[in-house]
């Protein structure tokens, strides 16, 4: 019976350690030598996660579909390239080098919508 228990505890370990792994996956990193960020948006349960996001001039955006449906990302003012549509685990970016208020939606399902606020 304790050999079923520890495997149990050593089952649950792994996947609080998973998901702690993935968590850290979602924050943003450092990705380029001359300073600029890289920020990551997923899109999952149709939508996109964070909605708003807040990233400095000069950093770039990944989204990555983490959903089994494709989803687009498209700029509701031309304010930057959209994608193609994105399968699973597909990703896209964009860099953001002027300050304002981007907004975007997915143009298959245009309930999905998300901000970037450049500062």
């Amino acid at each position: 019976m304790s050999t079923v228990i520890k495997a149990l505890a050593f089952a649950f370990a792994l996947t609080v350690l998973l998901c702690a792994v993935e968590a850290s996956a979602m924050t943003a990193k450092a990705s380029s030598s001359n300073g600029a960020r890289t920020y990551q948006v997923a899109i999952r349960n149709f939508a996109f996660e964070p909605g708003t996001i807040t990233v400095p001039a000069g950093a770039t955006v990944v989204w990555v579909n983490q959903d089994e449906e494709p989803h687009t990302v498209t700029s509701a003012g031309s304010g930057f390239a959209s994608s193609k549509a994105l399968d699973t685990d597909d990703r896209y970016e964009a860099i953001f080098s002027r300050p304002g208020t981007y907004t975007y939606y997915c143009s298959i399902h245009p309930h999905m919508v998300g901000t970037i606020i450049v500062q």
